[in-house]
């Protein structure tokens, strides 16, 4: 039996490097394209985007909507920063090299251009429901804003149904696989216990929709990063004299295999590339279509303004977050030691601050994928009500349980790989819708400036 998983894992693997060889020049592609389009916004707008995070609109808002601006961004936030700063920055070296950080980073600078619309095309083409709740996203500004063609009607469909699909992977069970391997790795918790506790968590807040799930993560997020990056702060700052080093290895291996060494068994450009852009979509989730249909909840007074609160978003998650998590397992050495996933940068924290490392890890790892668990419940359920209706949601809710279940107790590998394959999927359709209404988002943003509202 281990050996027919092991061979489909293998498969699979293969299945979804194919599938990314084709998407990374793809998504840099109309990363770029939307970069030049919007004039560079995510460059020329940065400090006003971080700006407003931190603003009293940002937690009030000024439009209609369920959460405030604040709230949605945490939602995003929640959902991108997850496991993929812990477990798949380590992926990504591990499997690239320290290479694949470089292209993380030109995956995330992109992004943030490509966030940017999303969240625009999200808040403008919402639409309100009869029970009064607001509904977003790629499936409905590609419906929309491409006139309810029939050519507009399929895409929205496929993209709900990947999306829907994606729900149970990157959002479900990868995150709820990466807590009980940290659970475990630390302190020996079996993975049934941590199974068992993960659902019923997951479970307390699900079913109270949007709303809770809001009210949560803006108090979450905060907290659970602020504890990741002060105690991290700390290994980085008994490591600091490798820091220096660990650049020249980022920038050095960005365009250079890197040489096998320890348990590091080597990692060639290509390789690089594909699991940093990899590893950058699954951490920022830019082009992937899944924020937006948290940013269209808001409250926003205007769509560029949720724009703004886009390109923050993906600049905390990938510039700053990942960047961090990079530069402790470089600096550290950790990253020849064989070790992957969450257990790689808990080992890490582990070395440097014995006995409360470890620790930290293994809360920041829960916290992370919780937040994103709570995150992408939302997502799917909003992709099968837009392709069956409102009472798909108990339903809805109770196979995501059962798969966050079933998640905590399946192989690494197999599960992160199937993610990358869902990913791909899901992110063709809302690529191609972005790429269609680039011209409105180019029109509305250069508008919106000019009248100074932002």
């Amino acid at each position: 039996m281990e050996s027919i998983i092991d061979q489909f894992t293998v498969a699979v693997d293969q299945f979804a490097a194919t599938v990314w060889n084709v998407m990374v020049p793809v998504l840099f592609g109309i990363g770029l394209y939307l970069t030049v389009r919007n004039r560079f916004v995510q460059f020329r707008k940065l400090g006003a985007a971080l700006k407003l995070v931190f603003s009293k609109s940002a937690r009030s808002g000024g439009g209609e909507g369920d959460v405030s601006p604040f709230a949605a961004l945490s939602t995003a936030l929640a959902a991108t920063v997850g496991n993929g700063n812990i477990a798949g920055v380590a992926t990504a070296i591990f499997w690239g090299g320290p290479g694949a950080i470089f292209w993380m980073w030109v995956c995330g600078v992109l992004g943030m251009a490509t966030k940017y619309s999303e969240a625009v095309l999200g808040v403008r083409f919402r639409e309100k429901h009869p029970d009064g709740t607001i509904a977003g996203g790629p499936m409905y500004y590609i419906r929309a804003g491409l006139n309810n063609s029939g050519f507009s009607k399929f895409l929205a469909a496929a993209f709900a149904v990947c999306g829907g699909i994606a729900a149970f992977g990157i959002g479900n069970m990868v995150q709820s696989n990466q807590m009980t391997l940290a659970f475990h790795s630390e302190f020996g918790v079996p993975p049934i216990v941590s199974a068992i506790t993960i659902t019923l968590l997951v479970a307390l807040v699900i079913l109270g929709g949007i709303k809770r799930i809001g009210a949560v993560t803006s108090r979450l997020v905060p907290g659970m990063v602020l504890l990741y990056v002060g105690v991290g702060s700390i290994v980085l700052l008994l490591n600091i004299t490798n820091v220096p080093a660990a650049f020249v290895l980022i920038f050095e291996h960005a365009f250079s295999p890197a040489a096998a060494s320890g348990g590091f068994l080597g990692a060639a450009v290509s390789q690089a590339i594909q699991f940093g852009a990899r590893r950058g979509i699954f951490s920022n989730e830019a082009g992937l279509g899944s924020a937006p249909i948290a940013h269209a909840a808001a409250r926003a007074p205007s769509p560029q303004y949720q724009g703004f609160i886009g390109i923050a978003e993906v600049f905390i998650d990938t510039i700053l977050i990942c960047t961090f998590t990079a530069l402790i397992l470089l600096s550290s050495g950790m990253w020849t030691s064989g070790l992957e996933g969450a257990a790689m940068t808990a080992r890490a924290f582990g070395d440097a601050i014995p006995g409360v490392g470890g620790l930290v890890v293994a809360t920041a790892s829960f916290l992370f994928g919780y937040s994103t668990l709570i995150g992408w419940s939302y997502y799917g359920e909003q992709c099968w009500k837009y392709l069956f209706g409102w009472k798909i949601g108990v339903p809805y809710r109770i196979v995501f349980l059962a798969l966050t279940f079933i998640g905590a107790l399946s192989s690494i590998q197999f599960v992160f790989f199937l993610s990358d394959v869902a990913n791909a999927f899901m992110a063709l359709p809302n690529l191609i819708g972005l790429t269609l209404l680039s011209g409105l988002v180019a029109k509305s943003t250069r508008e919106a400036l000019e009248r100074a509202h932002l």
